[in-house]
């Protein structure tokens, strides 16, 4: 699908793999709307790529429901739905002080997958009925994965338990939607720059570029975006899970 002058739709678009994905959308001629909770940063990179801004908690129905549907009223139905918002909490099942508290683990279901699950179904809901374009697509969503769906380290259960549903979730909707030209697929990430490894020092980050076996790198953002171009512009990938990650495979701490 040609990426210019349709409308897109990235959340978590304020900074990391979503701002670097919504910069190469607008480049390409999309028109973006970023949705996110943090509004300083969206408002930010949205001015400075020529995008919309918008306040959205994506593990809220009606909080996804009204963004959306502002998105849609100045940008057009969207065709293109890239779903960067998310969260990480790095916690054992049972550590010293006992059980992890339940709501942590909640809290990142509800917004790594659940959060993702309701912005897809609004998406493709309000997509089914635009007008078909070439071969009868009408668009495609991309959800962000994790090598931690497959490759979970001690502490990462509810994370990894978050990405793993992404990847569940892929194939199923893939194949409902394709009744309607959407397509779906997901990109699981290794060891990415972005703003929570950014906090690391140069020592850990050296460290943690030294466990892939090539490039012995940390991934950027921009590379997630461009994966993500090249999914939206190549109509036969659907369904897939791509892992981006220099051949890593995590140890199990």
């Amino acid at each position: 699908m040609d990426i210019k002058g349709h409308a897109a739709i990235v959340t978590g678009g304020g900074s990391g793999l979503g701002a670097a994905t919504a910069e190469v959308l607008a480049g390409a001629g999309a028109k973006v709307a970023l949705l996110d909770v943090n509004m300083d940063a969206a408002n930010a990179h949205a001015a400075k790529i020529g995008a919309l801004a918008i306040k959205c908690d994506v593990s809220d129905s009606a909080s996804a429901e009204a963004a959306i549907k502002e998105a849609n009223a100045k940008n057009g139905v969207a065709r293109i739905l890239i779903n960067c918002a998310g969260v990480g909490v790095a916690k054992r099942i049972v550590g010293r002080d006992g059980p992890q508290p339940l709501a942590d683990y909640e809290r990142v279901i509800k917004i790594n997958l659940i959060g993702s699950f309701n912005t897809l179904r609004l998406f493709a809901a309000d997509l089914s009925k635009a007008e078909a374009l070439d071969a009868g697509e009408r668009g495609v969503a991309i959800n962000t994965a994790s090598v931690a769906a497959f490759d979970g380290q001690i502490g990462q259960a509810a994370y990894s338990s978050s990405k793993g549903g992404i990847v569940g979730l892929t194939l199923p909707a893939a194949r409902e939607l394709a009744q309607f030209g959407i397509r779906v697929c997901a990109i699981a990430p290794g060891i990415f720059l972005t703003p929570m490894l950014l906090g690391l020092s140069d020592e850990v980050q050296k460290s943690l570029a030294a466990s892939v076996p090539f490039p012995q790198l940390l991934g950027k953002p921009e590379e997630y975006a461009s994966l993500a171009r090249h999914i939206i512009e190549n109509r036969y990938l659907n369904g897939e899970v791509i892992r981006l990650d220099g051949a890593l495979r995590m140890a199990p701490k």
